[in-house]
């Protein structure tokens, strides 16, 4: 048997925790299938927590989400003995009082210790586990205790901060155990504290994420090329967005595809940062990388940069961006409509997308102007469009759309 878990769950769980690198996720999930349906309780448990989505499980191991069924299946673990499963139940609120009468426990402690006790063999999900516990203040419910358990406030205090102040060290130990999401708990300790329990140390997180890195993880490696390119070291942010992608993390086609595409820190290479992109948006998943993809590859396909021009994609890949909460794009999608360029000519929608053009050009103006002098889906205004048209200035199209209009002797614009 494995040292916490049997042989199977074990493995699985190299798989999906442990060596996310080696792209066996698929794999391990089908361990997890058959053990629960076995009967093994923490198998149902860890398979419960893949189907939750990327909050729970890596997004790269592109797992279905169900949470219906993974519902089912946390009450089946605590059913099935899984102790593990009676703690995960508590932190995610599913330890109802008939889920947690059909536990093989005598309470909740005795959970707890048979989880602390894997954390103590070396278990880097169980120390995860237990750090939650003390992190989300669940030992109360363990522990059976409150504040009217003690004679004053202060002592309160002293005991909350005494068992919160533990999530430390746990966190530690499963994080350099390959737990990534201890990262991100630690993050928010060291950042934000815990009321006026816990006092904020931000100065100890500055390395998380490069201890993370260092370990291999794909997703922590991202997280840390993000940090690096915020501090401005590029190079050093597209070596780590290079391991992580190299490692399967979804979120790094885009930024590695946009280092090639600008040719700063690596020579330029079209071709490969279409093929980055292109791939970035074959992720299931929407995520802002996924509108970076769509935002640049919808300009490239518009002006025929690297690829062939092609309206119509343009079109699809910027209207999907602006979909997500994305206004980049706002230029290029004016112009197919304006120009019926990939979709058809429609000047409302025109009009619409170049209010959202933050930096106005010439071009803007221009199309500005015209759709208000000739009152295209906006009612006729030769003043407002003759203003547009001269900021305009020496763009082409504005000279010849300028000779269209002139001022009576009253100073008002007119049609010639």
């Amino acid at each position: 048997m494995g040292r916490c878990f049997s042989d199977e769950v074990e493995q699985a769980l190299q798989y999906i925790y442990y060596d996310m690198r080696a792209g066996k996720g698929a794999e391990g999930l089908q361990i997890l299938e058959r053990a629960s349906a076995a009967g093994d309780g923490d198998a149902s448990c860890f398979l419960a927590r893949c189907l939750c989505g990327p909050g729970y499980v890596w997004d790269g191991h592109h797992f279905p989400e169900d949470d219906r069924r993974a519902t089912k299946l946390y009450h089946e673990s605590v059913k099935q003995g899984s102790a593990l499963g009676v703690l995960i139940c508590l932190r995610s609120g599913e330890l109802t009082p008939s889920v947690e009468a059909n536990m093989p426990f005598a309470d909740l402690k005795e959970a707890f210790d048979r989880v602390l006790e894997c954390a103590k063999a070396g278990d880097a999900f169980c120390q995860y586990t237990v750090a939650n516990s003390y992190f989300w203040w669940d030992f109360l419910r363990i522990q059976k205790k409150g504040e009217n358990s003690f004679a004053n406030r202060m002592e309160y205090k002293a005991y909350l901060r005494e068992n919160i102040s533990q999530c430390e060290e746990w966190f530690w130990k499963a994080l350099r155990g390959g737990i990534y999401f201890a990262a991100n708990n630690l993050d928010r300790y060291y950042r934000q504290g815990d009321e006026d329990i816990i006092l904020p140390q931000p100065e100890k997180a500055r390395d998380l994420y490069k201890i993370g890195a260092e370990t291999g993880n794909p997703y922590l490696q991202y997280f840390y090329a993000e940090q690096l390119d915020k501090a401005g070291d590029k190079a050093g942010a597209f070596y780590w967005y290079q391991q992580a992608l190299e490692g399967g993390e979804p979120l790094a086609w885009y930024d590695v595809g946009y280092a090639y595409d600008q040719g700063k820190v690596v020579p330029r290479d079209l071709a490969y940062a279409v093929h980055c992109f292109e791939r970035g948006m074959a992720e299931p998943r929407d995520s802002g990388s996924k509108v970076g993809c769509a935002n640049t590859l919808g300009e490239m396909c518009f002006n025929g940069r690297g690829v062939a021009r092609d309206y119509v994609k343009a079109f699809q890949l910027l209207s999907y961006a602006h979909a997500h909460k994305s206004n980049w794009g706002a230029l290029y999608l004016a112009k197919c409509y304006f120009y019926g360029l990939g979709t058809q000519q429609d000047y409302v929608k025109a009009r619409q997308f170049l209010d959202l053009v933050s930096r106005k050009n010439e071009e803007v103006f221009f199309m500005l102007g015209f759709i208000h002098a000739r009152g295209l889906g906006v009612p006729e205004d030769i003043k407002k469009g003759m203003e547009y048209l001269q900021k305009a200035g020496d763009y082409n199209e504005a000279i010849q759309e300028r000779v269209r209009y002139k001022k009576t002797l009253f100073g008002k614009w007119v049609k010639r």
